[in-house]
């Protein structure tokens, strides 16, 4: 597999902070209406921001990445608290759309790196990679909805899931034609997913009508 530069790396890991940043500051947004104090508004920020990869490292039976790099868990932690007693600035247009564009990215990246990490550990390949790229992305904003009691992801209309899946699935496929160019293909894979979550944000897209299912009622 394509060796990362450590520029590149650094870079990647300065964008995964971003995220981390982003999912803890968008799920104490979101669970801020129920009434919630800072002790569970913290735990609500970390569960989001490292709760999808946690489930990917718990499946594929390998260290817990955050267990080797605490950063990720003090980033959300510190990134909730201060959510938490700014609630009313990170709320206003123009930061939440910013967290919501950093989100985009953070979603995208995480997925491939998923998808990656699921190649290299030759796991339940080809299907695993898809499932545990979308695992990593959005399962900690799913345990988020699941706690607080809103409707999770996969639940509403929005386009979150699809453009990961989308990307994930791209990645997955095209891997094997081009395994020296693994590293340009998942960098054109997640501009796939946030140039599609991007424009969801920008132009309140989701879901259309016809392609969604419903059993009883009106």
């Amino acid at each position: 597999m394509q060796e990362i530069s450590p520029a590149l790396n650094a870079f990647v890991v300065w964008i995964a902070m971003g995220g981390t940043v982003a999912f803890a500051v968008t799920a104490v947004l979101a669970v801020a209406p129920k009434g919630i104090d800072l002790f569970g508004a913290c735990i609500m920020g970390i569960i989001t921001a490292v709760g999808g990869g946690t489930i990917r490292d718990v499946i594929l039976d390998v260290p817990v990445f955050w267990a080797s790099d605490l950063s990720y868990i003090w980033v959300a932690l510190g990134a909730s608290v201060i959510a938490y007693y700014a609630q009313q600035m990170m709320a206003s247009k123009h930061v939440y759309g910013l967290m919501l564009y950093l989100d985009g990215i953070a979603v995208a990246m995480f997925a491939i790196q998923a998808a990656s990490k699921v190649v290299a550990q030759e796991f339940g390949v080809p299907l695993a990679p898809i499932l545990l790229g979308i695992v990593t992305a959005i399962g900690g904003g799913l345990i988020r909805d699941v706690l607080s009691g809103n409707e999770t992801l996969l639940m509403k209309k929005e386009l979150y899931a699809v453009p990961v899946t989308l990307g994930t699935v791209i990645y997955v496929v095209a891997l094997p034609y081009f395994p020296e160019s693994e590293v340009a293909l998942g960098t054109v894979c997640a501009l796939i997913i946030f140039a599609i979550r991007a424009a969801a944000i920008r132009w309140n897209l989701s879901v259309p009508d016809w392609a969604i299912i419903k059993l009883g009622g009106n």
